[in-house]
């Protein structure tokens, strides 16, 4: 069976927290990328009413077989009581960019250089 591709999607309300979700996933292999967007501006229905809040969003580039385990993470890692948690098909992509990303999320051993965040 042919390889299959996901896009996951997180946003939480702090830029240093989506970074540490996102080196958290690369470092463990669960995600070959990801990317940091914001800040953001949400709308959205909490406890009864509707807050608006400015967000951080993290998009991960992964395998289909790796989201389980990268949903884990980001919920145990995670400051929100409901993360959001989004896992987009890939329907389409470059064949050697989704090469290398299947290749950067074989299980196997975490380099200790990412122990050592980069400014």
């Amino acid at each position: 069976m042919a390889q299959s591709y996901v896009q996951v999607t997180t946003t939480t309300d702090a830029r240093s927290e989506a970074a540490g979700l996102a080196r958290s996933a690369v470092a463990e292999r669960l995600a070959a990328c990801a990317q940091l967007v914001g800040p953001i501006a949400s709308t959205y229905w909490w406890e009864g009413k509707i807050e608006t809040a400015e967000e951080w969003m993290v998009v991960f580039k992964t395998t289909a077989d790796r989201f389980d385990e990268l949903a884990t993470l980001i919920t145990d890692l995670h400051s929100y009581d409901t993360p959001e948690i989004i896992a987009t098909p890939v329907v389409a992509g470059s064949l050697d960019y989704l090469a290398w990303v299947a290749e950067q999320t074989e299980p196997g051993e975490r380099d200790e250089a990412v122990d050592e965040p980069e400014d």
